[in-house]
């Protein structure tokens, strides 16, 4: 399998988690948002969305859309399990998981912010809308988990923890006042200590800058 990914994309960081959680081998294909890969036309070919990430199977099949690709990953790798069995219980972790995904993400992705600059926003007002938008939505989230356990949802890792693991390192990218969200600043913690996890992380990726890069 090729993943096409972008190193600090937090939607590719999503889908490079849960193929390393669950064992499945693939290759990355780096694709440059900030210089525009993502619109060139070989890859407009694969994603017609122009965005990442962008998994191509074996057979030359191109899946879309993070949380599409962690469906696909679930009904075809099972173990480990990334969601519950029980079907109310999958319904609250899909929840949390596109409490990112939908109302998180949306707004505060490199397309919207290079909107927001050509609409007269400076970097101090970007940054303002952003870390607006991440505080609303990561106490939404707060609210939405189990108050107790490692993860979000217990003990066991699911779906939503990818997400959430991914949307902190924006968070403290764009210096979001984690003080009110202590409970998901511990899972966070417990999230990165999976080598699984630290694998997928921005600077442990081979398009990440060489200063970015550390050793797991």
């Amino acid at each position: 399998m090729i993943l096409y990914s972008y190193w600090r994309s937090t939607t590719s960081m999503r889908v490079r988690a849960a193929l390393n959680v669950k064992g499945v081998a693939y290759d990355i294909a780096p694709v440059n948002l900030l210089e525009g890969a993502q619109r060139a036309s070989d890859y407009a070919a694969l994603n017609p969305v122009e965005a990442v990430p962008t998994l191509v199977l074996k057979d030359g099949t191109a899946l879309t859309q993070s949380m599409a690709i962690l469906d696909w990953l679930e009904e075809t790798h099972p173990e480990p399990p990334l969601l519950p069995a029980a079907p109310v219980a999958r319904a609250h972790v899909r929840a949390a998981a596109q409490t990112i995904a939908m109302d998180i993400h949306p707004v505060n992705n490199l397309k919207v912010l290079a909107h927001l600059k050509t609409r007269g926003f400076d970097d101090l007002a970007a940054t303002d809308w952003i870390c607006h938008w991440m505080a609303r939505g990561l106490a939404a989230y707060q609210r939405l988990i189990a108050k107790e356990g490692r993860f979000s949802f217990g003990d066991e890792l699911t779906q939503a923890d990818l997400c959430l693991v991914a949307q902190m390192v924006n968070a403290r990218r764009w210096g979001l006042d984690l003080a009110p969200l202590t409970r998901l600043t511990e899972i966070d913690s417990a999230v990165r200590d999976i080598p699984a996890i630290r694998a997928a992380l921005p600077e442990n990726q081979p398009d990440a800058p060489m200063k970015e890069a550390i050793c797991p």
